[in-house]
């Protein structure tokens, strides 16, 4: 039988109650930047780089010696092109947004390492904007579940996802989803005795 929205929202509620992005920001760019850094890596490695990185401020960023930013951020991996998507949004920021965050997606999107599932991350979380950013985590617990279709990509996850579940529900079942598989449905060992879904999941238990 497949797990309807009500017992999604109420399993998470109970397991994470309080969700939250993990990524470590004091400014407005900062959270931008560090999501984009994000990408093939973990939350917890990009706040290990950005404790360095973020004592620059924009205009030092958009200045800095290229090879200063790749030896901060080289711990997380494929640090040579996101050491210039650094440099670059805080060059464009700084030109053309007077160094503001705009509530604006397009723009988001127009910067470079910046896609759609991090323009999502950053619209919900400065201006609590109803999106869900599907990243490895969501993607996985929400097929497991049963939520989304198996060959889905992300972006009919998405979708699939914001037609079951109500509009005002989105970024909060974001956080809690991207928690769910970062620390219960996890892609190797699951946490499958803690798990508020067990008897829905969809998942072939030999598979993972």
């Amino acid at each position: 039988m497949k797990i309807s929205s009500e017992e999604v929202l109420k399993g998470l509620d109970k397991l994470i109650p309080n969700p939250r992005c993990e990524l470590e920001y004091n400014k407005d760019y900062e959270l931008l930047i560090a999501t984009v850094l994000s990408a093939q890596t973990t939350d917890k490695r990009v706040n290990m780089v950005t404790k360095e990185l973020f004592k620059y401020d924009l205009k030092a960023l958009a200045n800095l010696d290229l090879k200063v930013i790749e030896n901060i951020i080289k711990p997380i991996g494929t640090y040579t092109r996101k050491a210039v998507y650094v440099q670059e949004i805080a060059k464009r920021l700084l030109k053309e947004q007077n160094g503001i965050i705009p509530n604006n997606r397009e723009y988001l999107e127009s910067l470079p390492g910046v896609g759609r599932k991090v323009a999502n991350v950053v619209l919900s979380n400065l201006f609590d904007y109803p999106a869900i950013a599907v990243d490895t985590h969501v993607n996985r617990v929400s097929k497991r579940l049963g939520l989304a279709n198996d060959n889905a990509n992300v972006l009919e996850v998405e979708k699939q996802l914001m037609q079951q579940f109500p509009k005002n529900k989105w970024s909060r079942l974001h956080h809690q989803l991207v928690l769910f598989g970062r620390y219960y449905c996890k892609s190797k060992n699951p946490q499958c005795r803690v798990c508020p879904f067990i008897n829905k999941c969809q998942a072939d238990a030999k598979k993972i």
